[in-house]
Parts: C-alpha cells; sequence; structure tokens
C-alpha cells in the first residue's frame, strides 16, 4: 500500500479536488451564528478573489493535507478500525492541528493579502471547525485510499 500523497495520481487528483471543494461548501453552508457568519465572509473572499483560485488552492494544498494525515492513516490501518473518519474523530484536537499547520504555513508564505486577512479572521475557530468536519474528511480520504 502507498502513501495518502501516492494515491493523488493525475488520474485521481481532479475528482478528489471536486470532492473537496463540495466537502468545505457543504461545510461552510452549514456554519451558522457569529462564528459562522464569520467563516462565510472568509471564504467568500477566498473564492471570489481570482477565479480558479479555490480550486488551484485546494489542488495545491492536497499533497500537504494527506502528509498531515499520513501518521493518523498508518495507525488507522493498523489499529483495525472500520471507518477512517470515526478514528480521526477519536483524535479531533492532534488531527485538526495537524491540518491546520499545513494551513498555517501556506498563510506565512502566501502573498496575498486579502486571503492571509481573512484567514486570520477565522484561524481561531478553525480547530474547532475541522473537528467537526473529520467524520467527512476521514470518509473521503478513505474514498480514494481504501
Amino acid at each position: 500500500m502507498g502513501t495518502l500523497q501516492e494515491m493523488l495520481t493525475p488520474e485521481v487528483e481532479p475528482q478528489f479536488v471536486v470532492d473537496c471543494q463540495a466537502l468545505i461548501d457543504g461545510e461552510v453552508d452549514g456554519k451558522g451564528g457569529i462564528s459562522g457568519t464569520a467563516t462565510k465572509a472568509a471564504y467568500k473572499v477566498a473564492t471570489a478573489f481570482a477565479p480558479g483560485y479555490y480550486t488551484e488552492t485546494i489542488r495545491s494544498i492536497a499533497p500537504d493535507m494527506m502528509g498531515a494525515l499520513e501518521p493518523f492513516w498508518d495507525d488507522f490501518v493498523a489499529s483495525g478500525t472500520a471507518e477512517f473518519g470515526d478514528y480521526l474523530a477519536k483524535h479531533g484536537e492532534e488531527a485538526s492541528e495537524a491540518l491546520l499547520a499545513v494551513t498555517d504555513q501556506m498563510a506565512e508564505v502566501s502573498g496575498r493579502m486579502a486571503i492571509v486577512k481573512a484567514y486570520k479572521m477565522v484561524r481561531g475557530s478553525a480547530g474547532k471547525n475541522i473537528e467537526a468536519a473529520l467524520p467527512a474528511v476521514g470518509a473521503l480520504v478513505q474514498k480514494y485510499a481504501g
């Protein structure tokens, strides 16, 4: 079995990106309250910033995200647990911080100040939002890796 990064072959990657985008869209649409409003505003900045930016960002960050999930995947496979999403949910804070380390690094090197400002606006609540999405993230990864 290869690594999660290796699953992102040229044949698989386009549909994986589409599925990631649908997952993110659904998560953002489901947010409510004050933090949900902030998340939706930041998301609107990211999606409206430039045509294709959002899709290209997912495509470019996917290998690093898979790298961040690799230790969890390895433990999941060794554990014999049936669903990767359940496994990630049980390791919620640790898994969300691993994913946020990738986006934090991306924000540090980005030259797109509007995007960085939007990211910083929601970064404080991002861990909680990612933890809530981990079952869906795990199911998506398992769909392609499993």
